[in-house]
């Protein structure tokens, strides 16, 4: 127990600590206040403790419950049950996502739960089709060709300030409570099923059940008008502890109600066992808030002062820089992103490592961000960036290893998570706001964005994978014809002729 402490201590200090040093130099720049610096201090901190709270909880509990249901459902064989469990899993911990909640607050176009059953209901239609995927070995690159032109037909006839939301929605809805859960219940399905390529079929759930919340939103926009007031609420450190408390407390019940109902008819664990999944719930709960806490107590006022400050300059431009460095760092600092890159690196046997995602991640929402503070400070339709970006990512899917796509769409779900929302997204308000520039329509994207670069990279990483492996194999043919004609010139035949 002591090294699994010791490994997510490293693994949090690795992840956090960058994104903090860079915030804080550049804070020191700007001439940020000592109040505020000390805030930042006590959310990252906070940030550090829930980072490796949440992971020992999730391995604990959430990961292990969603493989043995996935396994379940596999040796089931039953269609109906499939879609059932898929559905209600899928609508229940989208209603318990806390990001979700935060957009609904934001968006007042439609009454809040009217926002988060539409989503809800999105991202458990898209999980049975997720599943049925791997039940029928339909190709990931089809699936997401056909689901992906249905988005963008149905955008043409909406509001184009609804595009924003309706796209950020597909990021914030797989966030650090969904993605484990997808994840693992998918990983459990296909192995539950003998797969030979069970490694393959477990990762995509993620990318396709992002797709639900972007299609549900663009419905929602077909009858109503975007109209988003976008407060921020600064609480004190007590009032974001009791909040979260509470928040995710609703969102883990859904978990837990699940493990009962299977302990009860189908796991039957003995009392160990079921003790430390409890344990792990307790973890991962605690963990989350204390991240969460941290985040919005630590670094939203200082995304908004950073952003707000750096728009007003002469050379403004550095927006754009800078972003790009504080995309650059955060990525890693996600929960989910860290669950996705460890089952990534453990189902692959290490052919794809933990670091190499990582910098590919980092490198591509550097860039994401980079192009989101271009449109704060120019006034770029999303558009001009949406459409060649999935259009190119849609196109070298019919080229690389399905493995690839899989988990470069699964990355863009984890990549947009709580430090995004709570740092980078007030970051882009603040410059939207000090410009008068439309915060709805130049603010909001980031998310988007953030969760649509790791399509490009993840795949382009594929592709280069597929280069090598064909020069290698290459290389191996022309070797054996070689020693073919050095087998052939040794024969006793040959050395007579000569």
């Amino acid at each position: 127990m002591n090294n699994v402490i010791k490994e997510k201590l490293k693994d949090s200090f690795q992840s956090i600590l960058p994104v903090a040093g860079i915030i804080f130099v550049i804070s020191l720049i700007f001439n940020l206040d000592g109040r505020n610096l000390i805030e930042f201090g006590i959310g990252t901190i906070f940030l550090i403790a829930g980072f490796i709270m949440f992971n020992i909880g999730a391995e604990n509990s959430m990961m292990v419950i969603s493989e043995k249901i996935g396994s379940f459902i596999a040796k089931r064989r039953s269609l109906t049950l499939l879609i059932a469990i898929a559905f209600i899993i899928g609508f229940l911990i989208t209603v318990a996502e806390p990001d979700l909640w935060v957009l609904a607050e934001q968006f007042t176009a439609v009454k809040p739960l009217i926002l988060i059953g539409s989503v809800a209901f999105g991202v458990g239609l898209f999980l049975v089709i997720a599943l049925l995927r791997i039940v029928f070995k339909i190709k990931m690159s089809t699936l997401l060709i056909i689901s992906y032109g249905l988005v963008f037909l149905v955008g043409i006839f909406i509001d184009s300030s609804f595009v924003q939301v309706a796209f950020d929605s597909g990021g914030v809805t797989t966030g650090p409570i969904t993605v484990p859960f997808i994840l693992a219940l998918g990983y459990g399905l296909s192995l539950g099923r003998g797969d030979k390529e069970a490694d393959e079929n477990s990762f995509g759930l993620v990318g396709i059940c992002s797709i639900g919340p972007i299609l549900a939103v663009s419905i929602l926009a077909l009858f109503s008008e975007a109209t988003v007031d976008h407060t921020s609420e600064i609480l004190s450190l007590g009032e974001y502890i009791l909040r979260y408390l509470f928040e995710l407390l609703i969102a883990l019940v859904p978990f837990i109600l699940f493990f009962v109902i299977f302990q009860i008819f189908v796991f039957k664990l003995n009392k160990k066992r079921v003790i430390k999944i409890l344990i792990g719930f307790l973890l991962t709960y605690l963990g989350l808030v204390l991240f969460l806490v941290g985040a919005n107590f630590g670094y939203l006022p200082i995304g908004e002062f950073l952003g707000r400050k750096i728009a007003l300059l002469d050379n403004n431009w550095l927006l754009i820089i800078v972003g790009m460095f504080f995309g650059f760092a955060i990525v890693v600092a996600e929960p989910a992103v860290t669950v996705l890159t460890h089952q990534v690196e453990d189902v692959t046997s290490g052919t794809i490592p933990r670091r190499i995602m990582n910098i590919s991640l980092s490198i591509g929402v550097s860039i994401a961000v980079g192009l989101a503070c271009l449109r704060v400070l120019y006034e770029i339709s999303i558009w001009w960036i949406l459409v060649p970006d999935y259009l190119f990512a849609l196109v070298i899917s019919l080229f690389v290893r399905g493995l690839f796509t899989s988990i470069a769409f699964d990355s863009g779900g984890s990549a947009s998570g709580a430090m995004t929302a709570t740092f980078l997204v007030p970051f882009a308000i603040g410059a939207a706001r000090a410009l008068e520039h439309d915060e709805l329509k130049y603010a909001f994207g980031l998310v988007a964005f953030v969760a649509l670069a790791p399509l490009l990279t993840i795949q382009i990483l594929g592709l280069i994978y597929k280069l090598k492996e064909q020069k290698v194999s290459k290389d191996k043919q022309a070797d054996e014809i070689i020693d073919l004609n050095e087998v052939k010139n040794e024969t006793p035949g040959n050395n007579h002729q000569s």
